[in-house]
């Protein structure tokens, strides 16, 4: 009820009836006499859920998630927060009378003859380069004698725990890694633990982890590494940002997520992107961005390059107009496969830093 006006609040006192409580303390038990009992989803656009972000999930494959594609199943979206009944009882009594008629937006099924997107084959040919596996984290190795340079990978999420197979083996992340390796860097992709919202310290943990291991490695040299983060592993990028170490070349982030949405439970927490690039002094950050982002997305992409700009951040942007996020195995056009290979050539250059490849 924060922000609701006093006057407001004794009126809905007034006019509210008590809730019986036999409903608190019976199960609710169907008469049958409507069967199947549809269903319907009212999305607050304002706690930054939407219908296209629920799609995204579903695309990933949570077989938790698979009935909410059942045709029966219907959504709408209102642009408020919670509590909707009071901030747009209107709208919703409008919502929910067109629920009642078997309105709404569904959600699209995932196609089980082409596979979920992310599982679908990267978008250009990718060079078959030797891969170690150590643990939680892969290495893409080049053919090289001599310590090379090296890109960190960090996959976006959450990623449900059980999810099979693990982001290290999604194509459109391998296929990057691969890329690197081809060009003379090693690639190094990890599986990290973001499972859930609350995983963030964790996964950040991992992810610093799986950096000190890369940077040990007598095939890396140590001192020309980048960090490449993608999605919602974006919010991790905020600790390498706020302080960057002497050996990070380049910070890379494709359809990034860059500030919390609104009801993950993280506007106080530190990985917030937007505010810490105001520390980032002269590290290049090369940004990919894709005109079909969904929109609560695209909002914190459009905030931190507002604050990059105020703070004279070392930003270029990639643009894929018409790409989706995680356009790499959806988007399979000539605008996608040119902006991978820019974002890929200028991460490379900032890791070898004029060093012959």
């Amino acid at each position: 009820t924060a922000g609701v006006p006093d006057a407001a609040l004794d009126r809905l006192t007034a006019l509210a009836a008590p809730q019986p409580l036999g409903t608190l303390l019976q199960p609710l038990r169907l008469t049958g006499a409507v069967d199947p009992v549809p269903t319907t989803g009212v999305l607050c656009t304002g706690n930054g859920t939407s219908i296209e972000l629920v799609q995204m999930l579903v695309r990933l494959g949570d077989p938790a998630l698979r009935p909410l594609t059942d045709p029966r199943v219907s959504f709408f979206e209102l642009p408020t927060g919670h509590w909707p009944m009071l901030s747009l009882p209107a709208e919703l009594t409008d919502v929910l009378l067109r629920a009642a008629a078997g309105e709404g937006r569904r959600l699209e099924p995932v196609d089980d003859t082409a596979g979920p997107g992310h599982l679908r084959p990267f978008l250009m040919d990718v060079p078959d380069v030797p891969r170690e596996r150590h643990g939680n984290l892969d290495l893409y190795l080049p053919d090289a004698e001599e310590p090379r340079p090296a890109v960190v990978l960090v996959h976006g999420g959450p990623v449900p725990a059980d999810a099979r197979p693990t982001p290290r083996d999604w194509p459109g992340l391998t296929g990057y890694a691969r890329c690197v390796a081809g060009d003379g860097a090693v690639g190094a992709l990890l599986d990290h633990r973001l499972h859930d919202l609350g995983d963030f310290e964790r996964a950040a943990a991992d992810v610093a982890a799986a950096v000190e291991a890369v940077r040990a490695d007598p095939r890396v040299d140590g001192d020309r590494v980048a960090l490449w983060f993608f999605s919602g592993g974006g919010l991790i990028a905020a600790d390498w940002l706020d302080a960057p170490p002497a050996w990070l070349r380049c910070l890379a982030a494709t359809y990034p997520v860059l500030a919390p949405l609104p009801n993950w439970g993280l506007s106080e927490s530190r990985f917030r992107p937007v505010r810490a690039v105001a520390n980032a002094g002269a590290l290049p950050v090369v940004l990919t961005r894709v005109g079909r982002e969904m929109p609560e997305i695209a909002a914190t992409v459009e905030e931190f390059l507002a604050a990059a700009k105020d703070c004279g951040a070392d930003v270029e942007v990639v643009d894929v107009p018409h790409g989706h996020h995680g356009f790499e195995t959806i988007d399979l056009t000539d605008e996608s496969r040119t902006a991978v290979r820019h974002a890929l050539r200028t991460v490379l250059d900032h890791a070898f830093g004029g060093h012959a490849r």
